[in-house]
C-alpha cells in the first residue's frame, strides 16, 4: 500500500510545542484517574499496622488488578530513583543504552564532552522512538521523519520546517530526565522537571536512594571498582512484587528451595537490618573453604525499594532488577560483575556464573503459579514469624506509604 505524502502540518507543530516535561509526565496521572475510585479502595482497605501475629500478606487483587498496576507506576515507579543500568554500558563518550519503564521510554547517553544525560527517547515531532537496545553513536536520528538531535538533548536538524512560523529550536530539543550514578549504578528520576545543565551531587543522590546506609554498601565493597561480566534477563509470568516478596523472606525459604547454597551458609547467622529505604540480609559463610568457593566468607544481600536487589559475595557481585510489564508480568535482569583483581578468572567462573540464575529456576516455576494469581480469595496467607519477620513488615509499611505521600 502507497501512502500520499503530507506536508508537515501547524498543527502537529501546535501540538509538540505543549509536549512539555510536565505534559509527558501527567500523562501516567491520566491513566490513574480512570480506574482511580477502585484502586484507592484497595489501598484503603489494607491495614499494614496490623500485628504481624495478626497479619495477612496483601490481597491478591494488588497483584492482579489492572488499575492497582497503573496507580503503582504512579505512586511507586514514577517518583524517587530508580536503577536501570551501570555505568559501564556508557563508559566512553557516544556510548548509550535505552530501556522502558512502565510508559516512560528512555535513553541515557554519554555526550562529546563526556556528560551523562537521560532523556524522553521519543522524537519531539511525531513521537517516534528514536533508538533501542544499546551501543555507539554520535546522534539521535528518527527513523519516521529524519529529526536529528545531539547527544546533549538539543536539536540539530528538522527536516521540511522551513516556512513554519514560530518554530523555535531551541524549544524542541530531547525531554530531559534526572540521572545520577552511584558506584557501578546508573539511576533516573522521572518525578521531577529538570534543565540539561542541572548537575546531580552524588552525596545528594545517595541519601535520597539509600538513606542512612550507604556508608555500609561502601564498607561490603558495592561500590569498589568491579568489573562488568555478563547478563542474564528472564521474563517471568507473575507480578513483579511477587519476585520481591520472594527475595525479602530468603532465610525463610532457602532451606528448602535452594539446598545447595544453605550447605554454603551458617544459617544460625542469618540477620535482616532495616533501614529507610533499604533492608539488608547477611549471613556467614559456611566452614568449608575451597579455592573455587564463590561464596567467600560472607554473603551480603540488600534489597533497594522497590525493585532492585544487590548479593556480594567473596570476589563478585549480582544484582537484580524487577521490572513490571503489566499486573500478571515481569522482565528480571541479573547483572553480574566481579573485582577488578579478580579479572584473570572471569573465563574460569563463567561457567558457575552461566548456573547461578538457574538457582532461581525453582523460585520462578513456583512464582508462575503463585496462588496470587490464581485467586481472588483475600485470606491467602500469612506473613513469616521469623528471620524473615523483620524485612516483610517494614517492606509493606514503607510500600504502603508511598501511596499516601501524594495525596491519594
Amino acid at each position: 500500500m502507497t501512502l500520499p505524502l503530507k506536508p508537515i502540518s501547524q498543527v502537529y507543530l501546535f501540538q509538540t510545542h505543549f509536549q512539555s516535561s510536565r505534559l509527558v509526565a501527567n500523562f501516567s496521572s491520566l491513566s490513574v484517574s480512570c480506574c482511580r475510585n477502585e484502586a484507592e479502595k484497595m489501598v484503603r482497605e489494607f491495614d499494614p499496622k496490623i500485628p504481624i501475629e495478626q497479619a495477612l500478606t496483601p490481597p491478591s487483587s494488588w497483584y492482579t488488578d489492572p488499575s492497582f498496576y497503573a496507580l503503582e507506576l504512579d505512586r511507586v515507579f514514577y517518583r524517587g530513583w530508580q536503577a536501570v543500568g551501570y555505568t559501564e554500558q556508557i563508559k566512553e563518550p557516544h556510548d548509550f543504552f535505552s530501556g522502558r519503564l512502565g510508559n516512560v521510554e528512555f535513553v541515557v547517553c554519554r555526550d562529546d564532552d563526556g556528560k551523562i544525560g537521560a532523556f524522553h527517547n521519543v522524537c519531539r515531532h511525531h513521537a517516534s522512538l528514536l533508538v533501542s537496545g544499546s551501543g555507539k553513536k554520535s546522534c539521535f536520528t528518527c527513523p519516521y521523519h529524519g529529526w536529528t538531535y545531539g547527544l546533549n538533548g538539543e536539536l540539530r536538524k528538522a527536516t521540511r520546517i522551513s516556512g513554519i512560523q514560530d518554530f523555535i529550536v531551541n524549544e524542541f530539543g530531547l525531554i530531559p530526565i534526572k540521572v545520577g550514578t552511584w558506584g557501578p549504578f546508573v539511576l533516573l528520576n522521572m518525578g521531577k522537571e529538570i534543565s540539561p545543565k542541572d548537575n546531580i551531587d552524588t552525596d545528594s543522590l545517595a541519601s535520597e536512594w539509600l538513606g542512612s546506609c550507604s556508608e555500609i554498601f561502601s564498607l561490603n565493597g558495592v561500590d569498589s571498582p568491579l568489573t562488568y561480566v555478563c547478563r542474564r534477563e528472564y521474563i517471568i509470568e507473575c507480578n513483579w512484587k511477587v519476585f520481591c516478596d520472594n527475595y525479602l523472606d530468603g532465610g525463610y525459604h532457602v532451606p528448602y528451595a535452594h539446598k545447595g547454597l544453605a550447605s554454603s551458609l551458617a544459617l544460625d547467622s542469618y540477620t535482616t537490618s532495616l533501614f529507610e529505604k533499604v533492608s539488608v540480609q547477611s549471613a556467614e559463610g559456611g566452614s568449608k573453604e575451597t579455592e573455587d568457593d564463590r561464596l567467600g566468607s560472607r554473603a551480603f544481600y540488600a534489597f533497594i525499594y522497590p525493585n532492585f536487589m544487590i548479593n556480594r559475595y567473596g570476589p563478585w557481585m549480582d544484582t537484580n532488577l524487577a521490572i513490571p510489564l503489566g499486573p500478571r508480568k515481569c522482565l528480571v535482569v541479573f547483572d553480574y560483575f566481579l573485582e577488578a583483581s579478580h579479572k584473570v578468572l572471569v573465563r574460569w567462573w563463567l561457567a558457575p556464573i552461566a548456573k547461578v540464575p538457574r538457582r532461581q529456576d525453582v523460585e520462578e516455576e513456583g512464582l508462575d503459579r503463585h496462588p496470587r494469581l490464581k485467586t481472588r480469595s483475600r485470606r491467602i496467607g500469612y506473613l513469616e514469624k521469623g528471620r524473615s519477620e523483620k524485612a516483610q513488615q517494614w517492606t509493606l509499611e514503607f510500600y504502603f506509604s508511598s501511596f499516601y505521600q501524594h495525596d491519594i
